[in-house]
This record gives structure tokens, sequence and C-alpha cells, in this order.
């Protein structure tokens, strides 16, 4: 058993199939295989289940999966910390969260991150759920993460800098576009664009619409906001996003957004590794996000944690 059967293993677990980590990784799927299949042999039972619908972990997978990730974060840390003594000097920073994220929060504190350091590279790693999330953090594939600060992750620190309120987001002739405000009640005849599942936002929703006792069946899905604004102005839909990205889509497209008023707010903030052992470059482009955040403030739908106000 080696780190790199541990590392490839735990990426395997949430992965679509193997084909498209072995793209994601830059290697062949055999290379990939081999990995699985040498830590299978050594403890003598199948960790991945392999059928026409992909992969999964079975049950002896999803401990070893859970108990690596641990594992591989302690490593990780151990490898940054020696480097500092050693006065190496980092010269990337790499941040995961939503596809569309930099779009909608982050693109002003990078340029300003850019011009305060021109020689560090920053890399992007997008990751459809929290919970990945946390897996690119553990592995030491991410120094930071701005997420939904809705769950956590053993070993893992999280700061939730704001809560946001949700929105229906309608095309500009739509019915609904009159309206000042929503109920849950009121969605049920909705021709729903959702998200997919496993996400903070999803399940919120879910859960919102499963205790008003309204039945929401998504006749289209997508993976990220910005693809919902475009089906909502093309009229096959109506969807509900969160209060930045129904700001901006307003102010972009053909398109009104009005507050759904008993949905429960989501918190979003940064996940970290461990809180105490935060790089520099990291905790200097967290500063500058809280100051472009705070002249957020006046979005509505969008309430600051009384610390950045």
């Amino acid at each position: 058993m080696t780190l790199e059967d541990l590392r490839i293993f735990v990426a395997a677990c949430g992965a679509a199939n193997l084909s498209a980590l072995a793209r994601e990784l830059g290697r062949t799927q055999s290379s990939v295989s081999q990995h699985i299949t040498r830590l299978e042999k050594e403890f003598r039972v199948a960790l991945i289940e392999r059928s026409t619908q992909g992969i999964r972990p079975t049950k002896a997978g999803r401990i070893l999966r859970e108990l690596a990730l641990d594992s591989l974060n302690s490593i990780e840390l151990a490898r940054e910390r020696i480097g500092e003594l050693a006065h190496s000097e980092a010269k990337k920073l790499v941040v995961t969260t939503g596809s569309t994220t930099v779009r909608h929060f982050l693109k002003d504190t990078v340029v300003r991150f850019r011009r305060r350091h021109p020689d560090v590279d920053i890399h992007f790693v997008p990751a459809g759920t929290t919970n990945r999330c946390f897996e690119l953090l553990k592995t030491g594939k991410a120094d930071l993460a701005l997420i939904t600060t809705q769950d956590s992750a053993p070993g893992m620190a999280t700061r939730t800098l704001a809560t946001q309120d949700f929105y229906l987001l309608v095309n500009e002739s739509d019915d609904f576009a009159k309206k000042t405000q929503v109920q849950m009640k009121e969605l049920s005849t909705i021709r729903y664009l959702g998200l997919s599942e496993g996400t903070a936002h999803r399940h919120l929703i879910d859960r919102a619409a499963a205790e008003q006792n309204v039945q929401l069946k998504a006749e289209l899905v997508f993976d990220d906001f910005d693809t919902a604004s475009v089906f909502v102005e093309l009229g096959l839909g109506h969807a509900i996003v969160p209060a930045v990205q129904a700001y901006n889509f307003v102010q972009g497209g053909k398109v009104r957004a009005i507050p759904v008023v008993d949905i429960p707010s989501i918190s979003f903030g940064w996940g970290f590794r461990h809180g105490k052992y935060v790089s520099s470059l990291a905790s200097g482009f967290v500063d500058l996000f809280d100051q472009e955040l705070s002249k957020m403030a006046s979005i509505p739908g969008l309430h600051l944690i009384k610390a950045l106000e």
C-alpha cells in the first residue's frame, strides 16, 4: 500500500467513473485501476463496486475512504509545516468552490490578490458539492474552500461569513414577475428547474417544500445557477436561487427575482483543513475577500455576519 494508492482510491470514491477520474488526474484508466486493485488485494475485500451506472465504494470502501482522508490530511499538513521550517515560500494558492462562484463572489478579490502577489499562481478547482470541497481540502489538493457552511466534516474548520435568502427566478413576462414575494405553497404548479442532487441548496429547498407539502419535481436539472438563469430567460421554467446570484441575474438578463419567504436562509463561508495552519497566502486571500464581501452588504437578501459589517 502506498500514499498514492490511497489518494487515488479516495478520488475514485467521488468520481462518476474511472475514465473520468483518469482524465482528471492525467493518467490512463489502467493505471488508476491498478492502484485500486492493489488496495483490494491487500485488504482482501472489494472496495469499489463497478456497474454500467458508474462506480461507488462498498461498505469496506467507505470505511477506508473516511479513515484515509484523515490520514492524508495529517500527512499533507505535516508536509506544509516542514516546508515552512525550511523557509520555502509558497508560489501557488488553490481554491475550491462551485463552478460559477468566481463570477458571483471572487472576481474582484482575485484581481486585487494578483496585483499584490503577481508571482503567485492561483488555481481554482470546481467542485459540485461541499463534501467534494472537503475532500479536496483533506487530501491537500486545495488550500481554501468557499462553501455552504450548513454542514461540517471531521478535521475541517469552517468560518461562516454570511447567509443568503432564496428567490424565485422567473422570466420577465411570467405572471409571477408581478409579485413582490411568494410562499412555497404557491410554487406547486411551477415548471421547476432544479439543481442536481447532493448539494446543500437542493437539500434545503427540498426540505422546505416537504414541510409545506409542496411537490417540486424538476422538469430540467442543472449543475449551476448560471445555467438555470439561461433556462429561465428562454422561458423553460422557474428556478430557486440564492440572493447574490438572483441580484446578478436581474442586472444582466431578462429575468425577475421574487423573494421566497418560507425557505430558510443558507449560510456560506470558508472551509480550511485546519484553522490553526492557514498559510499566509490563504490568509491574505481571505482578508481581501472579507473586504470585497462587505461592499456587497446592500444586496437584498444577503446578510453579513456582524464581524464583517
